[in-house]
């Protein structure tokens, strides 16, 4: 049995234990009070733009930070395409969130590989960043291989880095019928080359160079024989000397097709024979308002 002064000095401590229990416990809740009573809920700034993204960030009690901005064929140009941290994560206030924004598609500029073969057009995509698409054959006299027609056609913005090829081939046997290809976008070399690979003629219209017309003679000869200018004046010559001939007309120049292909018939994917003529229409269309 413990004496009244043991039994006192055993409260006293309990007592001061309690205490110190009280007040590491009352610590402790004021800590976390104190430490979580300012945590805010990050919002998702997915898809917003850069205006929307800092109003929002503000309102909620953080900071916004653009860390990067990246190409997107998804999310348009000037919004958000990702965060860190994630929608719904508990940060204190004032948190920097580090946000991605896109860019928005890259525009990438088609090549002309028509009459390359394969191997030489695969390398040509592949230096300006594009991806083949689908490789098409079809029956067409000389070496096998070679791009007939391409989609997209040549110099077009493109926001999908990938080429398609219509390449000709070899077969035994080869009937004469064909499948229009595309010579959309094609210059007037490059269209008459594959329709040549394909045994088509060529009928070019529109922006084609218009021959020069002959030069008018310089004077006439009426019904006595007196050469008369174009004032009706009589012409003399010195004895000897003979008149001045009116000046040859200089040949044309062959007509040549300006622009690019805008329309061609048959359409691509009719039914075509070799040694049937196609029309291809060349020329800038006209700017919209």
């Amino acid at each position: 049995m413990l004496k009244p002064t043991a039994m006192k000095t055993f409260r006293l401590i309990l007592s001061a234990l309690a205490m110190l229990f009280v007040m590491f416990l009352s610590a402790a809740i004021t800590l976390r009070i104190a430490l979580h009573g300012h945590e805010v809920t990050v919002p998702n700034f997915s898809g917003m733009t850069v205006s929307e993204a800092s109003t929002a960030a503000l309102h909620t009690g953080l900071g916004l930070n653009i860390e990067n901005k990246f190409y997107s064929t998804t999310v348009p140009a000037g919004r958000m395409l990702s965060q860190a941290p994630a929608p719904g994560s508990r940060v204190r206030h004032g948190w920097q969130v580090r946000v991605t924004e896109s860019l928005g598609p890259q525009q990438v500029t088609i090549p002309d590989v028509s009459a390359e073969p394969l191997r030489e057009a695969s390398l040509s995509l592949r230096r300006g960043g594009l991806d083949l698409g689908t490789l098409a054959h079809i029956d067409a006299p000389g070496d096998p291989d070679i791009v007939l027609a391409q989609t997209p056609p040549p110099n077009a913005g493109v926001d999908q880095p990938r080429v398609s090829l219509l390449l000709s081939s070899t077969a035994a046997g080869a009937s004469s019928a064909l499948i229009m290809p595309s010579f959309l976008g094609m210059s007037y070399s490059a269209a008459n080359h594959a329709a040549a690979a394909l045994g088509l003629r060529v009928a070019a219209i529109g922006d084609v160079a218009t021959p020069t017309p002959a030069a008018a003679p310089t004077y006439t000869t009426n019904a006595a024989g007196v050469r008369i200018d174009a004032n009706g004046q009589a012409i003399s010559f010195p004895a000897g000397q003979a008149p001045p001939q009116a000046a040859a007309p200089m040949p044309a120049a062959p007509a040549t097709p300006g622009g690019p292909v805008t329309a061609q018939q048959p359409d691509f994917g009719y039914r075509v024979t070799k040694g049937d003529t196609i029309r291809l229409t060349f020329g800038h269309p006209a700017a919209s308002n």
